[in-house]
């Protein structure tokens, strides 16, 4: 029997488990895709791996729904932050150091009550990528804003009138390399309404990363104008705010929540 949390960040829920409970050759895809199967495991948009290397360094390991292992996740990050500062007992605030596939990031937590943090993470730098394979495919109106952007993972961001009246999962399983998020402005002149068709789990209810760089997308075509350094970004689960900290250089920070769900007990076969 092994240990796991469950954890949600705006309804992008997780698994976190402790690495060291079972030997590093596990076969982690396998059990990402059983564990996080709604109908027969537990269910999850994905599996994070926490390695605890020091009281405040924590590398994390990501597998997606499918099995696939993907570099960030900014709402995943602070869950495992969240499931870190719970087992150590931790109180007050606290700002972890966190090793992933797509650099170190910087993740202050701030306790709200006994099952949810706030947290801020430090997501480095915004970047621009080459299209992606297949998007031309898709036959997207050339008149609509849309930026390929980096940020430690790959995105398409593409402004509409409407998110609502997209069918976005038709859309993201032609480009599943990607994470797809489509954007609107509002209701407020600071923030945007957008839903995402992520890679390896398709339509979430939030994604950290897509909220980054649609925020920074939105202020670079004028479709949102940050208040005080910030874009809240209006998704299905709930409100990140995303600081542009220096919107040239692309520098941004994520805000948002964890809440745990609950304490797990799985065999292993």
């Amino acid at each position: 029997m092994i240990e796991l949390t469950k954890h949600h960040g705006l309804g992008n829920d997780f698994l976190v488990c402790d690495a060291s409970q079972l030997p590093p050759d596990t076969t982690w895809a396998a059990h990402a895709r059983n564990w996080c199967d709604r109908r027969r495991g537990v269910g999850a948009d994905g599996l994070l791996l926490l390695t605890v290397l020091d009281r405040d360094e924590l590398a994390m390991v990501l597998y997606n729904a499918d099995g696939s292992r993907a570099e960030m996740s900014g709402n995943g990050i602070r869950c495992l932050v969240q499931a870190a500062y719970l087992r150590q007992g931790r109180q007050g605030e606290v700002t972890y150091s966190v090793h992933t596939d797509a650099g170190t990031r910087l993740v202050d937590v701030r306790p709200i009550d006994a099952s949810s943090i706030e947290a801020s993470v430090s997501m480095g730098a915004v970047t621009v990528l080459e299209e992606p394979e297949g998007w031309a495919a898709i036959g997207c109106d050339p008149l609509r804003p849309v930026s390929h952007l980096d940020v430690g993972n790959p995105h398409t961001v593409v402004g509409v009138d409407d998110v609502s009246l997209v069918d976005l999962l038709s859309l993201g399983t032609q480009v599943p390399l990607i994470n797809l998020e489509i954007i609107e402005p509002g209701p407020e002149t600071s923030g945007i309404k957008m839903r995402v068709h992520e890679r390896g789990a398709g339509i979430t209810e939030a994604c950290g990363t897509g909220a980054v760089v649609s925020a920074w997308a939105a202020a670079d075509w004028g479709l949102a104008t940050p208040k005080d350094g910030e874009i809240v970004v209006h998704m299905d689960g709930g409100d990140a705010k995303v600081r542009l900290h220096h919107p040239q250089a692309g520098h941004v920070t994520l805000v948002g929540p964890a809440v745990l769900i609950a304490h797990l007990q799985i065999e292993v076969q």
